[in-house]
C-alpha cells in the first residue's frame, strides 16, 4: 500500500512539474512586473532580485525585459539597464520596480532607485539599448525614500500621468517630453492623493486606528471609461487591492481585493494588468521558485474575465497559469533559444556578438516550448551551439520531457564555448500542435551553450 502510495505521488509531482507555468521565468528571480503591450507582442519588464543576497535584503542591480507573442512562451532579452546607466548617481543596489511607455515611437523607463528617487531613461526600442536623457532624477521631492515603484499611463487626449509612492500616493502631469512634467501643479507639480478609507478601503493601523489599506506598488491604467489604480494593500504580507475613479487624477473609490495572501506568494507584492489579444492577464510575484525566500521573487502571470460591470474579480495565484496559448509558435523560422515557457537548471548569458543565449547547461537539463504548429511534419533540427568537448546531445522530444523522441542533435566540440557552429540532425516525422522538449545529456559540469534552433521541412 505505501509503495503505490509513493508511486501516485511521484506521478502526481510529475505531472504538476509538466503542467506548472508559474513562475514564467526560472532562469533568474524577476520581480516587481510591468508589461507593455506594443505591436502584437507583450514586452515584460521586471527588477532583478539577485542570486546571492546582501545584507538580508533586497539585492538588486538592473531590469531585465522579456517578450511574448503568445502568452506562454518568453523570450530574454537580457539586462536592459541598470544602475550603472545613471552617471549623476553612485549606487551599488536599489533597482528597483520599473515601468516603460511607449510614445511616438520611443520607449521611456522609468526606474525608482531607492533612496535615490525616479530617474528615466529613453531608447528607440523597447529591448533597449536605454540611456539617459536628463543626466538627473526625474522625481526629485522632500519624501526621496517614499519615491518608489512608478506608474504611467497616457490618457485618451494625450495627457501622460506618472503615478507612484509608499506609504503614500503621488502623481505629476508629464510633459510631452515625457521626461520633465507640468510644475505649475500641486507642490511644484507634486499632487499627493487623498489617502482616505473611502479611496483606499480600511485598515487597522499600528497604533490600533483604521487607516487606507493602500501600502505600494501602484499600477495605472484606464479601461473603457473607467481608471483603474491597482497597489499593494495591507501591509506585511501583501494582498492586491485596487480602487477606480471617473478621473485620471481622482477621486478613487476602493473596490477591493483582486489577489489574496496565499502561501507561496512573497511577502511584498507588486501587480501589473494588461488586455492582449481580446484576453486580460495580471501579472504579479511570488517566492515559489526560490522555496520561500521573499528577497528573490518570480514573476506569474494569471488570465482573468472583467465582470460586465467593469469590476474585478478576485483572482487565485496558480501553479499553472495560463493554460491556453494565443497563437501558435512557428518552428520553421529561426526561434531563440531563449524562448522558454518552462526550464529545469539552465541559465542565459549574453555577449555583443550573439545577444542573449541559453549557458550553465548540465546533463537532464531540459527546455519546453510551448504550442509549436509542426504542421504536415518537419524533417530535420538545426541548431546554433558553442562547445569546447564533444559528447553531449540536444533530445527532441515532444509533449513530454520523457515524451516521443524526434531526433537527438550530436554536439561535437566546437572550438570553444564562444566558438558557434551550426548543427543538424534528422527527425521522425511528428505533426500538429506540440509542446517541444529540448532535453541535454551528456557528462559532468557544463556541457555547452545554446544560441538558436529552426526546423526544417
Amino acid at each position: 500500500m505505501y509503495k503505490k502510495f509513493t508511486i501516485a505521488c511521484s506521478l502526481f509531482a510529475t505531472l504538476f512539474a509538466l503542467n506548472a507555468q508559474n513562475p514564467i521565468i526560472q532562469t533568474y528571480f524577476t520581480a516587481d512586473p510591468a508589461p507593455m503591450v506594443y505591436d502584437g507582442t507583450v514586452y515584460l519588464y521586471t527588477s532583478h532580485d539577485e542570486d546571492s543576497t546582501v545584507n538580508n535584503f533586497f539585492t538588486m542591480y538592473d531590469t531585465r525585459c522579456y517578450s511574448s507573442k503568445d502568452m506562454v512562451n518568453w523570450t530574454d532579452h537580457g539586462a536592459v539597464a541598470s544602475l550603472k546607466s545613471f552617471k549623476w548617481m553612485n549606487k551599488d543596489n536599489g533597482a528597483w520596480a520599473p515601468q516603460c511607455i511607449e510614445r511616438n515611437g520611443k520607449f521611456y523607463l522609468y526606474v525608482p532607485i531607492h533612496g535615490e528617487g525616479i530617474a528615466v531613461l529613453v531608447s528607440d526600442a523597447p529591448t533597449g539599448p536605454f540611456t539617459d536623457p536628463i543626466g538627473k532624477r526625474l522625481i526629485d521631492s522632500d519624501h526621496i525614500w517614499q519615491d518608489i515603484d512608478p506608474t504611467v499611463s497616457i490618457d485618451d487626449n494625450g495627457q501622460a500621468y506618472l503615478y507612484w509612492g509608499n506609504p503614500k500616493l503621488w502623481f505629476v502631469k508629464l510633459n510631452k517630453d515625457m521626461v520633465s512634467y507640468d510644475k505649475t501643479i500641486g507642490d511644484i507639480g507634486i499632487v499627493s492623493i487623498d489617502m482616505t478609507t473611502e479611496s483606499f478601503g480600511s485598515k487597522a493601523g499600528r497604533d490600533g486606528k483604521p487607516g487606507p489599506t493602500y501600502t505600494e506598488g501602484p499600477w495605472f491604467y484606464k479601461r473603457n471609461s473607467l481608471y483603474y489604480m491597482v497597489y499593494a494593500a495591507e501591509g506585511i504580507p501583501e494582498y492586491i487591492s485596487y480602487s477606480t475613479s471617473n478621473s485620471p487624477e481622482g477621486p478613487w473609490t476602493y473596490k477591493g481585493h483582486i489577489m489574496k495572501r496565499a502561501d507561496h506568494l512573497a511577502f511584498t507584492n507588486h501587480s501589473g494588468i494588461i488586455d492582449f489579444k481580446g484576453n486580460s492577464y495580471v501579472f504579479y510575484h511570488d517566492q515559489s521558485l526560490s522555496k520561500g525566500q521573499g528577497f528573490k521573487r518570480s514573476v506569474s502571470v494569471e488570465q482573468f474575465a472583467y465582470n460586465a460591470d467593469g469590476s474585478i474579480p478576485v483572482i487565485p495565484a496558480t501553479k499553472e497559469g495560463v493554460i491556453k496559448s494565443v497563437a501558435n509558435l512557428d518552428p520553421y523560422k529561426r526561434v531563440e533559444a531563449e524562448t522558454i515557457a518552462w526550464s529545469e537548471g539552465l541559465k542565459t548569458s549574453g555577449n555583443s556578438q550573439n545577444g542573449v543565449y541559453v549557458t550553465k547547461i548540465t546533463n537532464g537539463d531540459y527546455i519546453k516550448v510551448r504550442s509549436v504548429d509542426l504542421g504536415k511534419g518537419a524533417k530535420s533540427f538545426e541548431g546554433s551551439v558553442a562547445s569546447a568537448t564533444s559528447g553531449e546531445t540536444i533530445e527532441i522530444r515532444i509533449d513530454g520531457k520523457e515524451g516521443q523522441l524526434l531526433g537527438t542533435l550530436n554536439v561535437s566540440a566546437t572550438g570553444g564555448e564562444q566558438s558557434w557552429k551550426t548543427l543538424s540532425c534528422k527527425l521522425e516525422k511528428a505533426t500538429g500542435i506540440h509542446d517541444v522538449y529540448f532535453v541535454f545529456k551528456g557528462g559532468e559540469g557544463n556541457l555547452f551553450n545554446f544560441d538558436w534552433w529552426k526546423f526544417g521541412k
